[in-house]
């Protein structure tokens, strides 16, 4: 793999975590419930870290990094804009929208780690994807604790 297939491999993954750190940020704001809004904005706080991370990698490759999150995120918030709008934006529907993001950066780490990428890139790489794992993971625990209440 060449110098352009790791920045751009990189690139994708700041564009996740960046759209990740939007939508935990927009779950902070719309939930209700205190200890959900502070799960979300740590969430968003990781996700931001993890983005910087990326970020200098790509400096240390001779890239440009990322500085946003991608088109399929922005297109995924307004969605969850529209739809709390509908749904009033109770905390069960906000986590729900919260997994389907979590689903979209479990692929693209996913995605990446198929690639043969750089030993040192690889291991950052492969440890940002078991924090994405993880919050999967407490997002959907948190959303089956809300449905059943």
């Amino acid at each position: 793999m060449d110098n352009d297939d790791v920045i751009t491999t990189l690139n994708d993954l700041i564009e996740t975590s960046k759209d990740g750190e939007d939508g935990f940020r927009a779950c902070a704001d719309d939930a209700k419930d205190p200890t959900l809004k502070a799960f979300f904005a740590n969430r968003a706080q990781a996700c931001a870290a993890a983005a910087t991370e990326l970020q200098n990698a790509v400096r240390s490759y001779g890239g440009d990094p990322e500085t946003s999150g991608g088109l399929g995120g922005a297109l995924h918030r307004r969605w969850v804009d529209i739809k709390s709008m509908i749904t009033g934006k109770d905390d069960k529907a906000v986590l729900q929208e919260c997994e389907r993001g979590e689903d979209v950066a479990v692929s693209s780490y996913r995605r990446a780690l198929e690639k043969n990428l750089p030993v040192e890139v690889r291991t950052m790489v492969e440890r940002q994807y078991q924090g994405v794992l993880q919050n999967h993971d407490q997002v959907k625990s948190l959303r089956d604790q809300y449905r059943s209440t």
